[in-house]
């Protein structure tokens, strides 16, 4: 196949749209966040709702895409070790030298620690588990916050070249991955199929285990990350598949649209009921209700944005090779600049828009030039920032 550039579009967008997210948590009312400015809005959670459910799945999705058009067979051992050194020293790293300000910040927000960075790095370092309330983590004595997706990924990488490894000794073939699995299914079933099971854990996994991002207990966010990850790699070479999304693509976008709308209909309609309207909302299943428009609305996004991407995005874009080089350390920076940007400008009392304008500006001005300055220039630090 030619190359994907609109898999490699995806990926620096997806990642762009993951850092305006983490910008917006800081401001958005009622909603948990590692630091929280006083100045926030509630209509914020409306275009926040409109992204939240697909924004880590597309991640997932689209990784698992550029794994199904790069990895080759013959040589599943050598890309292993460079997966491995690819996203775990660069979590490494992070732990150690780039997170620790954020779980400061949060630490002093809580009246946890006392103010002073270096006497927190000193303990930190020790990783020592921390009195509960601190910073997220604080159990295990030390964090790696926005940084889970790297050890998730690297961990779904390793059990699909494993399996891949085992298939490839036996068959010597993996040409029947696109005959069986998702690229063939009928329009049908590639609608509902997918929907029937985001649905499924939604309604009887994500209430019994939240999400909590620490690997080994996350078993709601495995059921969801895991098989969007497989999914695009199975689909990634499938001309049926992409063919069929394009086709597609109206009605994708179009359901997309209305499940957005009955998302947001049903939570403006759930605040405007008076107590007993909400003890009567258990007689019609409002969980089910809601779950169900919740799935509905992720897999069509999903497949509407795929559509859309292969339809006008899949041409050689001279910001794509630059841009694709950077995702990860930009990712890996990106929260370690909100949060002290947020943390230190908070007390100012700023006007509400000149406050977000500075952190995202600093955000988006730290990353670019710790990036152009430093990392590009050095052999040494690219690898330890998932820089080849």
């Amino acid at each position: 196949m030619n190359r994907r550039y609109d898999i490699d579009a995806l990926r620096v967008l997806a990642f762009a749209l993951l850092i305006a997210y983490h910008i917006g948590m800081v401001y958005v009312a009622d909603w948990g966040f590692h630091f929280k400015s006083p100045q926030q809005w509630e209509w914020l959670q409306w275009p926040m709702i409109a992204v939240n459910r697909w924004r880590m799945p597309l991640i997932f999705l689209v990784s698992g895409l550029a794994l199904g058009l790069t990895v080759k067979p013959g040589r599943l051992l050598a890309f292993t070790g460079r997966r491995t050194t690819r996203l775990l020293l660069p979590l490494a790293v992070g732990i150690v030298a780039v997170v620790p300000i954020q779980a400061y910040c949060e630490a002093v927000s809580n009246n946890a620690v006392a103010p002073g960075f270096f006497d927190f790095m000193l303990r930190y370092l020790q990783f020592r588990p921390w009195p509960e309330g601190g910073f997220a983590g604080a159990a295990f004595g030390f964090t790696w916050n926005h940084l889970w997706f790297l050890p998730y990924l690297w961990l779904y990488t390793i059990l699909l070249l494993a399996l891949l490894a085992l298939a490839y000794a036996r068959l010597r073939s993996l040409m029947w991955i696109g005959k069986i699995l998702p690229g063939r299914w009928p329009t049908g079933v590639l609608i509902s199929l997918p929907i029937l099971y985001l649905f499924s854990g939604l309604y009887w996994l994500e209430p019994r285990f939240q999400a909590t991002h620490a690997l080994f207990d996350d078993w709601f966010s495995h059921a969801i990350y895991l098989p969007m990850f497989l999914f695009g790699f199975a689909v990634a070479r499938s001309e049926p598949f992409w063919r069929r999304i394009d086709r597609l693509l109206p009605v994708s976008f179009s359901l997309a649209i209305l499940t957005l709308c009955l998302i947001i209909g049903l939570r403006l309609g759930v605040r405007q009921l008076s107590e007993t309207g909400l003890i009567a909302l258990a007689d019609w299943n409002w969980m089910a209700i809601s779950r169900g428009t919740q799935a509905a609305y992720q897999w069509c996004a999903l497949l509407a944005i795929l559509g859309a991407a292969q339809r006008w995005l899949n041409r050689p874009w001279n910001w794509i090779p630059r841009a694709n080089a950077v995702v990860y350390p930009w990712y890996i920076l990106h929260q370690s600049l909100i949060v002290p940007l947020a943390f230190y400008l908070t007390p100012l009392r700023l006007p509400h828009a000149l406050e977000v304008m500075l952190v995202a500006a600093g955000t988006v001005g730290g990353c670019l030039l710790i990036t152009e300055l430093f990392l590009r220039r050095s052999r040494w630090l690219r690898p330890l920032f998932g820089m080849q």
